[in-house]
């Protein structure tokens, strides 16, 4: 019964999302060509540690504050359920933590022997994002409860996660590195601020005061389909300029469920209705990433 609670509170169906950035800044890496599958699976392996951080503190975080009610509209969580109690989710927080550390360790040597100056660098972004897992719902200060969530998932798993990954092969970076790693960024954050409307009135009534909160639903509308086309933008830049096979731009073609996602959102008046656009987006930037990291690398 605990496995399956446990199961639960890791929230498996964020998880395709969380390895999208890896898998771009991988694909990137090949237009370097620069490939290791050792420092590749440690890198998909540490992120998939991250996200579960994340979903836990998110579990305990929102249970301590009883953000997670009755009103929320989005499954229950663990503790929400009383299937995990708070004592038991602060251990699987902790032993998460020293997981991804030892993963996270590994990768860092793997990809960084003979570098020390990036090894302490990335060691130092490596405990800013534990930091940024736990704290974007725990404790008095926590930034998911002022608005800056977006601010950190975009930087998170976006930028860092693919600029992270591309220069754990590459040891470099160029200009237009920036685009996709923005492209990723603003569409996990529109999972997040999917979310956030969803939730938009019991996180009101709470006292959490996201983005999707303080600019109104309508608002929140707009917001959301200006990350869309931003990501569709900058991902399109990037392969205008590195894309030279015609299967390159296949990635392109996550664009169709999120267009018929974005008219689905437009006509959405209740919040509950939010919750199924949520594995919409996610889903297609996960598959967005399968198809860049096939273009530019199995097929290079």
């Amino acid at each position: 019964m605990k496995a399956k609670a446990w199961v639960s509170a890791a929230r498996l169906r964020t998880l395709p999302l969380s390895v999208s950035g890896i898998l771009v800044g991988s694909g990137m890496a090949s237009i370097h060509g620069k490939s290791d599958l050792f420092v590749f699976a440690l890198a998909l392996l540490t992120t998939l540690g991250l996200q579960i951080i994340s979903n836990l503190a998110n579990d305990y975080g929102d249970g301590i504050k009883g953000t997670d009610n009755d009103e929320r509209i989005g499954p229950k969580r663990a503790m929400q359920s009383g299937a995990l109690s708070a004592s038991e989710l602060k251990s699987g927080i902790l032993i998460s933590v020293l997981i991804t550390l030892v993963f996270m360790g590994f990768l860092l040597y793997a990809a960084f022997d003979g570098y020390p100056e990036y090894f302490l660098l990335f060691t130092a972004l490596g405990a800013i994002a534990v930091w940024a897992a736990i704290r974007y719902t725990v404790g008095d200060s926590a930034y998911g409860y002022k608005g800056l969530g977006d601010l950190f998932v975009f930087c998170f798993f976006g930028l860092l996660a693919v600029l992270g990954t591309l220069f754990l092969f590459t040891k470099d970076l160029m200009a237009a590195d920036v685009l996709p790693a923005m492209t990723i960024g603003f569409l996990s954050t529109a999972v997040l601020n999917l979310n956030n409307m969803r939730d938009i009135t019991s996180d009101k009534k709470a006292g959490k005061n996201t983005l999707a909160v303080k600019l109104g639903i309508e608002n929140a509308k707009v917001y959301h389909y200006l990350l869309l086309l931003l990501s569709l933008i900058c991902l399109t830049a990037f392969l205008l300029i590195h894309g030279e096979q015609w299967y390159q731009f296949t990635c392109l073609l996550a664009y169709v469920p999120l267009a018929l996602h974005a008219i689905k959102v437009r006509g959405i008046h209740s919040p509950e209705m939010f919750d199924p656009e949520l594995k919409k987006v996610a889903l297609s930037t996960f598959g967005l990433a399968v198809f860049f990291y096939l273009g530019f690398n199995i097929f290079l």
